[in-house]
């Protein structure tokens, strides 16, 4: 059965509809667990600050979303399950981060490359990657000062 979905904030939303399972939880659930922007609706979602609604009902046709009543006719024939889909969603996979303290951060990251090759990035880049959740990011270490 075809899922359904809206995203507000306040009174701005957009709605999907008719979505197969590997669609919601590629387009919208993955994303939204990661807190990841979510492109829905021409407009650009952010998790935090948007309310997420899902609906597991009968496929609707042309007739059925035509004036608008889309999202209403989802309601009225489908089953709110938000909750149920958001909980059986696989768990993110995440870069492990590291945090080591140490008084000479020098030596902690030469120590932790062991000889291997290193090339320096601004904090720029870095951000982009670990934000945009590069699949190619293992692992980020962050080595700090301790508090005087």
């Amino acid at each position: 059965m075809p899922f359904h979905v809206e995203l507000s904030t306040g009174i701005k939303h957009a709605r999907a509809f008719n979505l197969s399972r590997e669609q919601l939880m590629a387009q919208v659930v993955a994303p939204c667990l990661e807190d990841l922007p979510v492109e829905l609706g021409e407009q650009t979602w952010l998790p935090v600050e948007s309310t997420l609604r899902i609906l597991e009902g009968p496929h609707l046709d042309g007739p059925d979303l035509a004036f608008g009543q889309g999202w209403a006719n989802a309601e009225r024939a489908g089953e709110n399950v938000t909750q149920r889909e958001l909980a059986a969603a696989p768990t993110p996979e995440l870069p492990d981060a590291f945090v080591i303290e140490t008084d000479q951060p020098d030596a902690a990251v030469g120590k932790i490359l062991g000889g291997q090759a290193a090339t320096p990035i601004a904090w720029s880049d870095a951000r982009e990657r670990i934000v945009g959740r590069d699949q190619a990011v293992a692992a980020v270490i962050l080595v700090v000062r301790p508090k005087p």
